[in-house]
């Protein structure tokens, strides 16, 4: 069969691809070796700037320019030793993905002759060309300049033969055109918030941090099949194709044997990940064939997200030399799982504690239950925030399928934590005692330090805890982490915000009541407000099934957001929540949301947009002429039955063929009337000017017709003559050979 060629693709590259060099030091050896890091700084920096600069990525400390050139200076060199020729500023503008322009280090000398250059005006700061870049308005198309300014707390790093300096990008009048801006100014308001609320526990923190830990789930498929599939390569995703009979049903691929070639990549891959600085850490395979994972070990949010955009890159650029494509798309086929990015994430002290991990003493416990609960309260009164985060038009073809949490943002804490808030919130009054000047005991069972293995895991909780962080599940795989993180931490610090503002309201109150120390008011006052909180935010918490329809109805009775238009969802950026929340803390104002929110509706509609030209092309190009073709050779062979045998027997014989036929003609037609009404439905769409409601528009009228037809073209698949069906099938594109 014409397809079975296509399944021998890959083997020009196996050979290739499983000699695989493994360097002869040891992972821990080769750790960072692409990266200017502490290390590298010390060798490479005077030991003022050394510690300046430890200063600036430890302690938020402002970085001079007076010592940007000897940091120039100490980079290039280490740079150049490396076999680097050029530097670029690497940022993440709102296309989900990064940009760089790469310029060499060459200056003209002055005497007719070139020098290698690289000042501290330089690595701060350059000016790339921001009017191609989508900006929602804040940006006209003559309005050219914008700013990359070089983030300090980001190490710089090597690809190839360039040095990587991560910036933020901004406009020329100051708004953020990304994802790091915004992320950073999240981070600085979650620390900020946190630390207060530390300081009523102990007194000598002086930083927290946000932690992430994400896990990036991919498909792979050989690079011919891939090339062989148009819609693959447009879209990132099968726009038609029946589902093989054997799929992911007998469950014998999650965590099954790696596939050499596979294995041979991942190796290839995590070794120039790992001298990237990336800490790769799992491996394995995922639930649907050809769909596996990698996930690091937990880093700051910010490096967290760059690493993870460096790794997309990487993974696409390392699979090519392998035979493979990587498939980052949350949906790539129909009928098996897709693929999300689970963020987990955390709150941690400098002095080393985990904020949402329980302790051994009453008083680390209540610390434990305030950053719960206030956890708990930033994602109830912003859920639908949380899930316009998380959506895409990519993501919502795997949100709410049978592996991922629904569509709509809900808590899973398990017995033991929702048993305690439970006691919280119930006890009486008189159950927090003061056992000393520093002390408190409570009347409640004493929690283990660990609940990993004494609470269960909820898959269908788009917000779940597990034991001393939050796994945010929701994440689409393609997606940038720093889109959640932003909206996350920024829920959080205003719900922090709040907790100190009241809590410091109330201590006079209970300092007249109990004529007692501070300490002891505090306490008390601390419980009081737990005990409001825990009361308003229990609609977001739910340890039930969340696929069940019964959930929806629940949800809807509960006040969550259960919207499932994804552009209506971008709208929760709007709510006048939303504005005040990201406004008071510094971290975006009401210009940047609704230039994000132009960009994420003009987004939604040209995704939507190619997909629907791609599928109109396949349809009438591909599709209905094999499908033609097959008909006509079964129409001359049921004029050959009439010829050869009589009537009777030639209608007994050919009555099949003449079903085939006429099964063709239903469908194709229904194909051909299908594409000139979306067709129909794209130009009436076109013609509206507001990007929010043409995105409607395109949800609403352009986008179910792609199901429609793809319904009609895979029942087709099934009769049509393999040999002449014009693209590789799913049995063909999910089981590497």
């Amino acid at each position: 069969m014409e397809a079975l060629r296509f399944q021998v693709v890959g083997e020009a590259f196996k050979k290739k691809s499983l000699d695989v060099k493994t360097p002869a030091e040891r992972p821990c050896e080769y750790f960072g070796k692409k990266v200017f890091n502490r290390e590298k700084m010390y060798k490479y920096l005077p030991k003022q700037v050394y510690e300046k600069m430890i200063d600036v990525m430890d302690n938020g400390a402002r970085l001079d320019r007076d010592i940007a050139d000897a940091v120039a200076a100490g980079m290039k060199q280490w740079a150049t030793e490396n076999g680097v020729t050029h530097y670029t500023h690497w940022f993440q503008p709102l296309t989900e993905g990064t940009a760089e322009k790469h310029d060499s280090f060459i200056e003209h000398d002055g005497k007719g002759g070139m020098v290698e250059e690289f000042t501290g005006k330089l690595l701060v700061q350059q000016e790339p060309d921001a009017s191609s870049f989508p900006s929602g308005g804040i940006r006209s198309t003559f309005e050219a300049r914008g700013y990359s300014a070089w983030d300090p707390t980001s190490p710089v790093f090597i690809i190839d033969d360039t040095l990587c300096i991560p910036t933020v990008f901004i406009s020329y009048s100051g708004e953020a055109l990304d994802y790091k801006a915004p992320l950073l100014r999240a981070l600085h308001a979650v620390n900020v918030a946190a630390v207060d609320v530390c300081h009523y526990f102990d007194p000598t923190v002086k930083k927290v941090t946000s932690n992430l830990g994400w896990e990036q789930e991919y498909f792979l498929v050989d690079e011919g099949l891939y090339a062989a599939r148009p819609d693959l390569l447009l879209t990132g995703r099968t726009l038609m194709g029946h589902d093989s009979a054997k799929n992911q049903q007998m469950d014998d691929h999650y965590f099954g044997s790696i596939p050499e070639r596979v294995a041979a990549f991942m190796r290839d891959l995590e070794i120039q990940a790992l001298e990237l600085g990336v800490p790769c850490k799992t491996r394995h395979n995922e639930v649907a064939p050809n769909q596996f994972e990698l996930a690091p070990i937990f880093e700051e949010t910010n490096l967290a997200v760059d690493h993870n955009m460096m790794l997309m890159s990487l993974m696409k650029k390392v699979a090519r030399k392998h035979g493979f494509r990587v498939l980052l798309h949350e949906k790539p086929f129909a009928g098996i799982n897709g693929s999300g990015k689970h963020n987990n994430w955390s709150l941690s002290t400098d002095n080393g504690i985990l904020l949402h991990a329980p302790g051994k003493t009453p008083e680390a416990n209540l610390r434990f239950a305030t950053f719960i609960v206030e956890t708990l309260m930033g994602v109830y009164k912003h859920n639908g925030l949380l899930k316009a985060s998380i959506m895409s038009a990519t993501n919502a073809h795997r949100l709410g399928a049978n592996e991922a949490p629904p569509a709509i943002v809900s808590s899973f804490l398990g017995k033991q934590v929702s048993e305690l808030l439970d006691h919280i919130e119930k006890a009486d009054k008189d159950f927090l005692a003061m056992t000393g000047k520093q002390g408190l005991k409570m009347d409640i069972p004493e929690i283990p330090e660990l609940l990993i293995d004494n609470t269960d895991r909820n898959r269908t909780s788009p917000f779940a805890f597990t034991g001393n962080r939050f796994e945010f599940r929701a994440v689409g795989s393609e997606a940038n982490c720093a889109s959640a993180m932003i909206a996350l931490n920024s829920a959080v610090a205003e719900a922090l915000v709040s907790f100190k503002k009241r809590v410091d309201a109330k201590i006079p109150e209970f300092q007249k009541k109990l004529e007692g120390t501070d300490h002891s008011a505090t306490f008390h006052a601390i419980i009081d407000v737990l005990r409001e909180d825990i009361k308003t935010c229990k609609p977001i918490r739910f340890d039930g099934n969340g696929y069940s329809d019964e959930w929806v109805v629940e949800a809807e009775k509960r006040g969550l957001d259960v919207e499932k238009s994804c552009p209506k969802i971008f709208e929760r950026y709007l709510d006048e929540e939303s504005i005040a929340m990201f406004e008071s803390l510094g971290v975006m104002t009401k210009k940047e949301l609704e230039a994000r929110n132009e960009v994420k509706w003009e987004t939604y509609t040209k995704k939507i947009q190619i997909e629907a030209r791609v599928l109109g092309d396949l349809s009438m190009n591909h599709i209905i002429p094999v499908a033609t073709r097959y008909q006509s050779e079964l129409l001359k062979n049921v004029g050959n039955m009439a010829v050869i045998f009589p009537i009777d027997t030639a209608d007994k014989l050919s009555a099949r063929n003449k079903k085939i036929i006429e099964e063709i003609a239903e469908r194709t037609s229904a194909i051909e009337k299908g594409v000139e009404e979306l067709v129909e439905a794209r130009k009436k769409a076109n013609k509206i000017e507001d990007e929010h409601e043409k995105a409607i528009a395109y949800h609403d009228k352009v986008e179910p017709y792609l199901d429609t037809i793809r319904y009609q073209i895979d029942k087709l698949e099934l009769i049509v003559d393999d040999a002449l069906w014009p693209l590789p099938k799913y049995r063909e594109l999910l089981f590497i050979r």
